[in-house]
């Protein structure tokens, strides 16, 4: 099983992973508009269903590279897509220790959950992961932008929040522009364009990447817990 993907060391295949990281950090935080921070944090990210996907039995590699499995040699097709964020309660500090699950259908379009009835899939997908945050709240994945498939116009992304004396708490990732959006009727229900902005992101081109690589910074807000 492959070493799970830490801040300094997002891309094995790569000698330069540590300089390629700092350039991803800081275009990530470009992300971030000062003025919005606050006001976005006293808006909690809406809960969006689960969906029938999740996993019913666990892949063996659950760690937060989803491009290669176990210590594979052929990574994932599909375009590969840096998701990093921080987890946060609404007063904007970080919730330490929990487990961020990630899930998404591979290229052609099929979870994990449905391979057995499929014919064609991306074996070499993982297509489940988890990231247990640190002291900063901080969580990273290295994954594929998500496709749309027949039932969800929409390109997305699965979120699974794990957190002690917390609900598991489930959202899921949009892609801002993406014109299935609309025709989506999970993203049109989730509420006004204001809420619907929490949870819809620019999957932006990394900087002088080779391979044309995305970066999606997506912050996770949560309530906070009532005092003990």
């Amino acid at each position: 099983m492959k070493t799970p993907l830490v801040f300094d060391q997002i891309d094995r295949a790569h000698s330069s992973r540590r300089t390629f990281f700092r350039r991803l950090s800081f275009a990530a935080a470009l992300f971030s508009v000062p003025g919005l921070f606050a006001e976005e944090l006293a808006r909690k990210t809406p809960w969006i269903e689960e969906g029938p996907f999740y996993p019913p039995k666990l892949p063996l590699d659950t760690d937060n590279d989803l491009i290669i499995v176990n210590d594979s040699i052929t990574p994932a097709v599909g375009q590969i897509t840096h998701i990093s964020g921080r987890l946060l309660d609404t007063k904007g500090d970080p919730i330490r220790n929990a487990t961020v699950e990630l899930w998404e259908a591979d290229s052609m379009g099929v979870y994990l959950a449905d391979r057995p009835h499929r014919s064609q899939c991306d074996g070499h997908f993982q297509g489940f992961g988890r990231f247990l945050t640190g002291s900063s709240g901080d969580y990273y994945f290295r994954t594929i932008k998500p496709v749309s498939y027949v039932a969800r116009p929409a390109p997305h992304i699965h979120f699974k929040i794990k957190a002690k004396g917390r609900e598991p708490f489930t959202t899921q990732l949009f892609v801002r522009g993406d014109q299935g959006n609309q025709r989506d009727r999970i993203w049109r229900g989730i509420g006004d364009d204001q809420t619907r902005g929490l949870v819809t992101v620019d999957f932006a081109p990394v900087k002088e990447s080779r391979i044309g690589e995305l970066a999606a910074r997506f912050d996770i807000v949560l309530g906070v817990l009532p005092a003990a």
